[in-house]
């Protein structure tokens, strides 16, 4: 027998006794799992989204954009005039963290701007856009 055989049944020997002190070979109590899930959901209730609820997200309005060369953006000046690619009238992106989530147009209320929003975009169709 080589050195490595014999070295490898005493380290097989050495973990059999120490499984057996153990009480490896023994049955193991059975664990009740029950407290581990959320009886909410397990009830079929929405789970609880408070942890979430005070998130701050960013929201933009999206009126349009445009192309134009650096020389010209340094041509710029107060009263300058920049043609956006949407038309007059065409509703507004509405955007959370930059994902389009509805469509909408501007409001005055009070003396302040708002948005009105007159088409929301589906959970399905935000994640087939996500692809």
């Amino acid at each position: 027998m080589s050195d490595e055989s014999v070295d490898q049944d005493a380290m097989a020997d050495e973990w059999a006794a120490a499984l057996e002190e153990q009480g490896a070979g023994a049955a193991a109590d059975p664990v009740d799992l029950d407290e581990l899930v959320d009886q909410s959901i397990a009830a079929g209730a929405d789970p609880k989204l408070d942890v979430i609820l005070d998130i701050p997200v960013k929201m933009t309005l999206e009126v349009g954009g445009t192309e134009i060369a650096i020389r010209d953006l340094l041509q710029l000046s107060q009263g300058s005039v920049l043609e956006l690619d949407r038309i007059a009238g065409e509703p507004l992106d509405v955007r959370i963290n930059g994902t389009l989530i509805a469509h909408g147009e501007v409001v005055v209320t009070n003396d302040k701007y708002g948005v009105r929003l007159t088409d929301v975009i589906s959970p399905q169709e935000r994640i087939k856009r996500l692809r």
